[in-house]
């Protein structure tokens, strides 16, 4: 299994709905390592570490977000490989 890290774009309506804490949630339960934090514009970034289907099942998670969050988009990428302790919310 390799692991991988991906960053996460989210727009929408995706702050102050609990979008960060849920993903952080997901994340903690599921073993991915990493963080979730709001940007200027209204989206959510967040990077995480896992194996392939760890953030491919966590993609298809932050698709729906917490109940009252809107996803519009989720744009997402591998990235260079990071080794974070945890997941954080910033």
């Amino acid at each position: 299994m390799s692991v991988k890290t991906f960053r996460v774009i989210v727009s929408g309506k995706v702050q102050g709905v609990s979008y960060r804490a849920t993903a952080k949630q997901y994340a903690i339960e599921h073993g991915i390592q990493g963080y979730a934090k709001n940007l200027l514009h209204g989206e959510v970034e967040i990077e995480a570490t896992g194996t392939e289907s760890q953030l491919v099942n966590f993609a298809q998670f932050l698709e729906q977000g917490p109940p009252h969050a809107h996803v519009e988009t989720v744009a997402w990428d591998y990235v260079q490989l990071k080794d974070y302790k945890g997941f954080e919310v910033c």
